[in-house]
């Protein structure tokens, strides 16, 4: 496990860790705390089951946050703009008149400081955004560490801000677990029970729902072809169940193309769906593939959308007192 270079980036240089198990192989970028690769069926590595490039030109120029922690807040603030102790905040506006994902150079554009734990099979990363920056206030000491145990990739955020301030990161993978193809015929089943609608521009209306009846059923599991049959895109916010067991899987995805499954457990409130049907890329990624529509489905783990504007939402304010803190657990695997 040692760190190897990557290539020069405009905020110094980028390095790859890659850490290694019996089951899978994964290596990780400083560029955005990036997963850039993983490969399952022993270290050796055979099936790809993550989005990602082999040039950090590609991550540079074209990746739309493949792999990488988005924040400080992930998602859509509206107009992007919040209120906070009486003080108006103007964030970038990187999505039409809104803020997405910690703005137009948010952490998943970032070169962060890495180190390897050997001793802990671990791979730490450190980034310490200045007060202003992308329009957020107050100085935040992030740190994002990740350690593969057998066949599950555990990954840990945190964040402790000098003053309050809203953050809400998200683990931004794209997974295809047949390794080509669209992620169609992928089957998914989430504990969530309940969604928040958004209007044309994916800014949630302020209210929850129930998902019964909608496309974002996934309570039961069916394919993403079987609810979305007419191919228009599932890009949504699923509320998961109140007093679940953390223990248990929020999500489960299987790809009965490769016997590939996926089970996700996370600390957090909420869970973004998002397919892809957007997200072509251009330049080929592993094995040469070209990403095209439903190339890979998105997980994000987090807080509510534009959380900002609905106080009656679990907040993501944070301060020196209460800092942030997400724990994330991905197992992939053949089942």
């Amino acid at each position: 496990m040692k760190k190897r270079p990557f290539g020069r980036h405009d905020f110094g240089p980028v390095e790859q860790v890659t850490l290694e198990s019996g089951d899978a192989a994964v290596s990780i970028l400083s560029l955005g705390c990036a997963v850039r690769d993983w490969r399952i069926d022993g270290a050796r590595g055979s099936l790809p089951v993550v989005l990602g490039f082999p040039r950090l030109e590609d991550y540079v120029l074209h990746a739309r946050a493949h792999g990488a922690v988005v924040g400080r807040v992930a998602n859509r603030t509206a107009n992007g703009r919040f209120e906070l102790d009486g003080k108006t905040r103007q964030l970038s506006q990187n999505d039409g008149v809104h803020h997405l994902h910690g703005g137009a150079v948010g952490l998943d554009r970032r070169v962060w400081a890495m180190e390897v734990d050997t001793a802990a099979e671990t791979v730490r990363l450190a980034y310490s955004s200045p007060d202003g920056e992308e329009g957020y206030p107050g100085r935040v000491e992030f740190a994002v560490s990740y350690r593969l145990d057998g066949a599950r990739l555990i990954c840990e955020m945190s964040g402790r801000p000098d003053r309050p301030t809203p953050i809400n990161l998200a683990q931004h993978n794209y997974y295809n677990l047949a390794g080509t193809g669209t992620v169609r015929d992928h089957v998914l089943e989430v504990d969530a029970p309940e969604f928040t609608p958004v209007d044309a521009g994916l800014i949630p209306r302020g209210v929850i729902r129930s998902v019964e009846g909608t496309a974002l059923d996934f309570t039961e599991p069916r394919s993403l072809e079987e609810a979305d049959p007419e191919g228009a895109g599932i890009d949504n916010n699923l509320v998961l169940r109140a007093g679940r067991d953390p223990g248990e899987p929020a999500a489960r995805v299987h790809c009965p193309r490769s016997g590939v499954s996926l089970r996700l457990r996370t600390s957090e409130p909420a869970l973004q769906i998002y397919d892809g049907a957007g997200a072509s890329v251009a330049v080929p990624g592993h094995e040469g593939q070209i990403y095209g529509p439903f190339a890979g489905l998105c997980l994000e783990a987090q807080h509510f959308p534009d959380s900002l504007h609905n106080p009656d939402w679990p907040s993501i304010i944070r301060t020196p007192e209460q800092p942030y803190l997400q724990r994330l657990e991905v197992e992939i695997a053949r089942r």
